[in-house]
């Protein structure tokens, strides 16, 4: 890829909550931008690290044992194997970068 992103203006254009969209690929990292509000299934990726960095509103990561509050400008990384179920109580944008991030049930989107 040679052409500049714009993070703001790709979230823009993305309609449907907890669906990812790869904007970039870097050392085997896929880099997918999502929007989300309510909260996935309770998941985990055994094969990965999931990182999250908040470009707008709130998320919170809920782990077994305690949640994560995330903020505008903040990031958490969900180590493999553990597992996570992200919520918000309003629309929240986001990055994800992970080896191979799913956008499925089994990655822990809602039916919806």
């Amino acid at each position: 890829m040679t052409n500049k992103i714009n993070i703001r203006k790709e979230l823009s254009t993305i309609k449907e909550h907890w669906s990812q969209r790869t904007i970039g690929e870097a050392n085997g990292q896929l880099f997918k931008l999502a929007k989300g509000v309510g909260e996935t299934h309770w998941h985990k990726h055994d094969d990965q690290d999931e990182l999250f960095i908040i470009y707008k509103g709130h998320m919170t990561i809920q782990l077994r044992d305690k949640n994560i509050e995330l903020y505008e400008d903040e990031m958490f990384i969900v180590a493999k194997g553990v597992e996570h179920c992200p919520k918000a109580e309003s629309e929240v944008e986001f990055l994800i970068v992970g080896l191979n991030i799913t956008s499925n049930e089994a990655g822990g989107k809602p039916n919806i």
